[in-house]
């Protein structure tokens, strides 16, 4: 018995130890400046620099470019912002159901309690802090969010999770930090300290308010949307809220992260969390995420 727990605290002991060193190396970084030479370097278009950066990047990740529509890219930013094969990722055409946005990892979701929301367990934070305003806030009480993670291997393209209109976009400045597991569990409120977009629109049938909130990172700063003659990014100082008129079927792009990060989903009381879905679980784009249930 005592050789068996000393095992599992052994065990338990280098984790926490290889999650410290994660924790080290991702987050106790100058992130801005790293992130800006990133930004930098990955649009470097001379070949060698190219085909030995994705080299290094297939070599520690499951990247899969069989789905890409080109089959060669310009940089390595050409890569991560790749679009894929028509048909690749087909869209459920339920008129119930709201279908994910864009390749992820589910992480925390479920029903929203009062305006509080959770980025990983004994971790919550409140909607005004993530959207900005009270009224925003309000909007999602007693709703239903869903916490999508793009790897930095993902296809890193979001799309309109319904037939919808957008007619504002929130931009909030912050920090880059990794907004992977290690960092979530460690670092309160995460998500409403980095750099953000709240996009907010209209679904066309039932009239309803869905909120996509697409949250930039470490090596990520930068999110274009199709809808805006501007790139979001670290440097930009605003306005930060920008009106605009755009109409999406569903399925349709809405824009991308120039790596990849976080995207997360805000329905109102009314929506709940596929049957099926929970938090670690894969899911792609246009898979069923939520469902109208009233």
């Amino acid at each position: 018995m005592k050789s068996n727990a000393f095992t599992v605290a052994a065990l338990r002991d280098r984790l926490l130890q290889q999650e410290d060193l994660n924790f080290l190396l991702t987050n106790r970084v100058p992130r801005i400046a790293l992130t800006h030479f990133i930004g930098w370097f990955s649009k470097i278009e001379i070949p060698w620099v190219r085909d030995a950066s994705i080299a290094i990047w297939k070599a520690f990740s499951d990247l899969d470019l069989s789905e890409a529509r080109k089959t060669r890219f310009t940089s390595l930013h050409d890569c991560f912002i790749r679009e894929l094969k028509p048909g690749a990722r087909p869209v459920n055409a339920d008129p119930e159901v709201l279908t994910s946005p864009c390749d992820a990892i589910v992480g925390a979701c479920g029903p929203v309690q009062g305006v509080t929301v959770f980025q990983a367990k004994g971790f919550p934070y409140t909607l005004r802090d993530l959207l900005g305003n009270d009224a925003s806030a309000e909007r999602y009480r007693d709703g239903c969010y869903a916490t999508l993670r793009l790897t930095s291997s993902m296809y890193h393209r979001f799309h309109a999770p319904y037939d919808c209109h957008v007619d504002r976009v929130n931009y909030i400045s912050g920090d880059t930090w990794n907004v992977n597991p290690i960092a979530l569990k460690r670092v309160e409120r995460l998500y409403c300290k980095n750099e953000r977009a709240v996009i907010r629109t209209q679904l066309r049938a039932g009239g309803h308010e869905v909120t996509l909130v697409p949250v930039a990172a470490i090596l990520v700063a930068s999110i274009r949307l199709h809808f805006l003659d501007v790139l979001l990014h670290l440097k930009y100082r605003g306005p930060n809220e920008m009106h605009c008129d755009a109409h999406f079927d569903k399925g349709d792009e809405m824009g991308w992260f120039q790596h990849g990060s976080t995207i997360i989903v805000f329905a109102p009381k009314g929506f709940s969390i596929c049957e099926g879905l929970g938090e670690g679980m894969p899911i792609r784009m246009g898979r069923p995420l939520m469902r109208i249930v009233s």
